[in-house]
């Protein structure tokens, strides 16, 4: 299914209408080409032409259209008119020449190889003139000499007056072609298009993937018997029988999704996830603003992308001409010198629509006044929320995260709409509530409130396991989900904890004067164990707030923090702990989650202007006893 689609991918953009964005046809591939050897029709060097153009600060070399290059491993193969200069010219630049001598000859015994028709080209022609007189003091003169000698860098002919590369001219494509269809392989029914067909034997190798190795690896491949079918020992491509136009087809496709700055890939993790789609479709590139880091010079690239997919979606008509397009989501991971699936899916754009609106959904939240955080946060954002920050990573260090969770999160996603994110996910938010806390206290600086990235993701995960839950229990026994803004009608002990919480560090930061003006609150000092285990902390936290409440000067003020046990509805403290029978003496990992809701539902509500801009509002909504 999946080197089907792949397939089917392929043969698309074949035939794309933009030239640049056209996938090379069989037998040929897309290289990069840094240096080019232009030379007359007598085989004179004109000159040594750099192709490399400046990108930010790195020189990225031009990309043509050649011969397929052969799989090399530590013998001697030359490619069809292009290679690397010790190939080409026969020069040493590792010091080993006997080596680099058996290059040069198979680099001319390719070119001799070709049949008698393409080797009557002119360009052909040319080229055997020039190497048959390398002239390498004439080389030597070249600015672009030292660069390309000192790379060992990729070269190839260009003949005087030509756009096209000599490797490009008819009569070597044509060349290049038969000798790839040949008939030497092995007949047999290909796996992939049904076709009778000679089959592959080696697959072109995979590059793009993170972790693999940087040389490629495969998805088709046998090395150990264990893996080989009967009878086909030794034999590799031949347990998987795979035609040689499919194989070469699938492997050009998937490196194309794969490329550097493709806007159809991102990567979450240990996971390189790419898009594509069987027709053309502006959402088909629409998934990497979605979910991936929206560039500097455009920060609300994601948020236009989030808000078309959901127009398309819920458009009555919009998707007339979508509904039959089906999406493809492919999670691939390193796997020694090959490559895993890490997942699969296969969407028509209302599914694939409808479960990415619902990890938005799971995530929503209300926003502090500031403005700075993004509506739709990005899985990269998302997943440093829950690493410890550095200096040269602000934000948090992805690194030190295990490298599966984030493919699993995007597993999570586009399995199903009540699909648990991984439980890690929500381990590591909770447990970074509390260790972030407590760093920052013995650094002996002003700590942060739960942020809002982090609060989301513990509302998404906590979400997501009581929708779980809901499916196999019965109506009535059915949990409420958390809403993104305060639930006043939430009487669950541990978010009633963290409101109280948020609400004793209130009266804490007024009696001072206001927010900031304390080197560290109760938050600073005591989260952590709060948040866990809260018989050992409120008793005495609840003491301290008398304290702080009378030297509060607003006698409204003090009448709105009443002493802990009133039990008045228009008291903030009264009426969170209406419902709460006792306080619990431990919370598990779940309910500490559910705790730092609170504690981020309440703070948030105090920063949130009232319909009667009063800051009393809050206890006026809470529900009546039941």
């Amino acid at each position: 299914m999946i080197l089907q689609a792949l397939n089917d991918y392929y043969r698309r953009k074949c035939d794309d209408p933009d030239p640049a964005q056209r996938l090379p046809m069989f037998g040929l591939e897309q290289k990069e080409i840094p240096f080019l050897l232009e030379i007359s029709s007598e085989g004179e060097l004109l000159q040594l032409r750099d192709t490399r153009e400046l990108n930010g600060k790195k020189k990225v070399a031009r990309v043509f259209r050649v011969p397929m290059g052969i799989k090399k491993t530590s013998g001697v193969a030359a490619n069809l008119l292009w290679d690397t200069l010790e190939y080409v010219l026969g020069v040493d630049t590792k010091g080993k020449p006997e080596r680099v001598a058996e290059q040069h000859a198979a680099f001319r015994a390719r070119i001799a190889a070709l049949p008698d028709a393409a080797r009557e080209d002119a360009g052909i022609q040319a080229v055997a003139r020039f190497l048959d007189h390398i002239d390498l003091a004439q080389l030597a003169l070249q600015p672009a000499w030292a660069d390309a000698l000192e790379s060992n860098a990729v070269l190839s002919f260009r003949l005087q007056g030509d756009q096209d590369l000599v490797c490009q001219r008819p009569a070597v494509v044509s060349a290049a072609l038969n000798v790839s269809t040949g008939d030497d392989a092995p007949q047999a029914m290909c796996l992939v298009t049904g076709d009778q067909a000679p089959v592959e034997r080696l697959h072109a190798s995979i590059k793009g993937v993170w972790g693999a190795q940087t040389s490629g690896a495969n998805i088709v491949s046998f090395n150990a018997r264990a893996f080989e079918s009967y009878g086909k020992t030794e034999r590799q491509g031949e347990n998987a029988p795979v035609s040689r136009a499919a194989a070469f087809a699938y492997t050009t496709a998937l490196n194309h999704l794969l490329r550097k700055d493709s806007p159809q890939r991102i990567q979450v993790g240990d996971a390189s996830t790419v898009f594509w789609a069987d027709k053309a479709s502006d959402f088909e590139t629409a998934v990497h603003d979605i979910f991936g880091e929206p560039p500097k010079d455009d920060p609300e690239a994601g948020t236009r992308a989030v808000h078309a997919l959901f127009s398309a979606v819920h458009k009555e008509h919009g998707l007339s001409t979508q509904d039959d397009n089906r999406f493809h989501i492919l999670g691939l991971a390193p796997n020694a010198a090959r490559i895993s699936i890490r997942f699969y899916y296969c969407l028509r754009l209302p599914e694939l629509g409808k479960r990415i609106e619902q990890h938005f959904k799971d995530l929503e939240l209300v926003r502090g006044s500031h403005g700075h955080d993004p509506q739709y946060p990005s899985l990269k954002r998302l997943l440093q929320t829950v690493c410890l920050a550095t200096n040269s990573q602000p934000f948090g260090d992805i690194d030190r995260l295990p490298p599966n969770l984030g493919g699993a999160i995007v597993d999570a996603i586009f399995e199903s709409e009540d699909t648990p994110y991984p439980a890690l996910w929500l381990n590591a938010a909770v447990g970074r509530c509390r260790a972030e806390q407590a760093k920052k206290t013995q650094q002996g600086t002003q700590a942060q409130n739960v942020p809002y990235a982090r609060a989301a993701v513990i509302k998404a995960c906590l979400n997501r396991q009581i929708r779980r839950a809901n499916l196999s229990a019965p109506d009535h026994l059915h949990e409420k989900e958390f809403l993104p803004m305060l639930d006043h009608d939430n009487k669950k002990p541990a978010y009633r904890m963290g409101r109280l919480f948020a609400v004793l560090e209130r009266i804490q930061e007024e009696s001072a004067g206001g927010p900031g003006k304390l080197n560290a609150t109760i938050r600073d000092r005591f989260y952590g164990a709060a948040s866990s285990s809260p018989a050992t902390v409120f008793p005495m936290l609840l003491k301290l707030k008398n304290h702080h409440v009378s030297k509060l000067e607003e006698k409204g003020r003090r009448v709105l923090y009443r002493a802990f046990g009133d039990n008045r509805p228009d008291d903030y403290i009264g009426q969170i702990t209406l419902h709460v029978a006792e306080i619990p003496m431990h919370l598990k990992l779940s309910d500490q989650g559910t705790f730092a809701l609170g504690y981020y539902h309440q703070r948030q509500d105090f920063f949130t202007k009232k319909p009667d801009d009063s800051t009393i509002t809050t206890a006026s909504k809470e529900g009546t006893p039941a």
